[in-house]
């Protein structure tokens, strides 16, 4: 693009290639119109009271993008459902949730969309919790005015679907099983089904049975088959055993999963607090997980890691758990601020 002057009145459709001050003695001295600012026909009058006759604008030639319609390109390979694309200013456009969900990307597609030069969209990790209205993602190009062939190349690159989506929670009910012949007996209180209770309200999920059976493992078994072999409306969305869920020789809570035929993903991952966790799924995909006693008294662990995903409907592998080791060490903040940290980010 090469620079032409213009009278004001001629230039209303084009783009300001430097900054115009406005000063108003006592009160404001800065930048009224900003480079890359596209004139409009409302800008005429604080144009002229500016003692502005005649503007520098870029001569836009073919096959060459002001930044504000890259990226509405790029916001284009980007946006899903339950997505909502802002408005662009200063040449970039950002993406908001526009309902609670797991912010999901496609890491491959958006790094590769990122190798083409001048190109740049940046976004929360993915598998993110969010809630409505919470920022997502920018896009913008580097320069002011940028090739189409550029744009092309960051098409060809994202492939023929959106980089970025939103998934509701769809699972809404769960039976716990609290395993352990101290709290069937009543010489235990269970402080662990409230904790439980609470972090699956937070994502629409609620326990509709609490099972307390002792140790065993036919017993626990039992109630995990009574949970899966219940009537369509009355059988729950995922099942949750608690206790029971380490090595040692009276502990069945493992043993007692597999016997009642759920294909085991994971016991055990490479996250800390959470290293005695289980994750299983039965034929027709219902999840089943082993939660170990630090997801009781430690406020953030791996359960707060695959509970949005499993919640959203999404089916967990044993990468998804190998990768996990990066990022999957707690450092036990005095202050949580998770997930606004680097925890379980990969």
């Amino acid at each position: 693009m090469g620079m032409k002057k213009l009278r004001i009145e001629d230039a209303i459709g084009q783009v300001l290639c430097h900054d115009l001050t406005r000063i108003v003695p006592g009160e404001m001295k800065g930048p009224q119109f900003r480079k890359g600012h596209i004139i409009q026909e409302g800008d005429i009058p604080m144009l002229r009271s500016m003692g502005k006759e005649h503007v520098f604008v870029w001569e836009k030639q073919p096959g060459m993008l002001h930044e504000d319609e890259a990226a509405a390109r790029l916001a284009a390979l980007c946006t899903n459902t339950h997505l909502r694309i802002g408005a662009v200013a200063e040449g970039k456009i950002e993406l908001f949730a526009a309902q609670d969900g797991l912010f999901c990307a496609d890491v491959p597609r958006l790094t590769q969309v990122n190798e083409v030069p001048d190109v740049v969209i940046a976004a929360r990790h993915s598998y993110s919790p969010v809630k409505a209205g919470d920022k997502l993602a920018a896009m913008k190009v580097i320069p002011l005015v940028v090739s189409e062939e550029t744009l092309v190349q960051a098409e060809i690159a994202a492939g023929n679907r959106p980089i970025f989506e939103l998934l509701p929670y769809i699972l809404k009910t769960a039976w716990v099983i609290t395993t352990g012949s101290e709290v069937a007996g009543g010489l235990i209180k269970d402080s662990f089904t409230p904790v439980i209770i609470k972090k699956l309200k937070a994502y629409g999920i609620t326990v509709i049975r609490h099972v307390v059976v002792g140790d065993g493992l036919d017993a626990v078994a039992g109630v995990i088959r009574e949970a899966l072999e219940k009537a369509e409306k009355e059988k729950p969305d995922m099942i949750l055993c608690t206790g029971g869920m380490s090595v040692d020789p009276d502990d069945n809570t493992p043993g007692a999963i597999k016997q009642s035929g759920a294909q085991i993903v994971t016991y055990g991952a490479p996250v800390v607090p959470g290293v005695m966790f289980l994750l299983g799924y039965y034929a027709e995909g219902l999840p089943i997980l082993g939660l170990p006693g630090c997801v009781m008294y430690m406020q953030t662990t791996i359960f707060d890691l695959v509970l949005p995903r499993i919640a959203a409907g999404l089916r967990m592998t044993k990468q998804d758990f190998t990768v996990l080791g990066n990022g999957g060490l707690c450092l036990g903040c005095k202050e949580c601020y998770y997930p606004v940290c680097s925890f379980g980010k990969v």
